[in-house]
């Protein structure tokens, strides 16, 4: 990848080469999801413009929308303080982030001790994934 950025302010050595990416709608500002960039995720992020992640599980880049065609097309991105965390702030293509078929991936609250869901689906993830969500 050709352009250089800066990543002074990234720790990366405390998340084993990782940084935490929590995304929030730029909108609304509703926390959409979480996960993991190391360098080549972000680089690959700012440079396309659609938010990549590193797939701790699978050890390798996905980027998100790349199977379901919901992708999420950065606004913004912040660090915080301790440089282990960024903040990105996307547009949601798609009628939902959430594999499970929800608008976002906190969809679960808890209340009296158990987990209910707080919304219903917003579209079919067999219908998107084929049964592999």
């Amino acid at each position: 990848m050709s352009q250089e950025i800066d990543t002074t302010l990234l720790d990366f050595a405390k998340g084993d080469g990782l940084v935490t990416a929590v995304v929030q709608d730029a909108r609304s500002h509703r926390v959409l999801m979480v996960g993991y960039m190391n360098r080549e995720a972000l680089e690959k992020t700012v440079i396309t413009g659609h938010v990549t992640f590193f797939s701790r599980s699978r050890r390798k880049l996905w980027t998100k929308g790349e199977s379901s065609g919901h992708f999420l097309n950065l606004k913004y991105i912040s660090v915080d303080c301790d440089g282990d965390a960024l903040l990105v702030q996307a547009e949601s293509v798609g009628p939902g982030v959430c594999h499970n078929g929800f608008e976002s991936c906190f969809y679960r609250a808890l209340s009296n001790g158990r987990w209910i869901e707080t919304e219903s689906a917003v579209y079919d993830p067999n219908a998107v994934y084929g049964g592999k969500s």
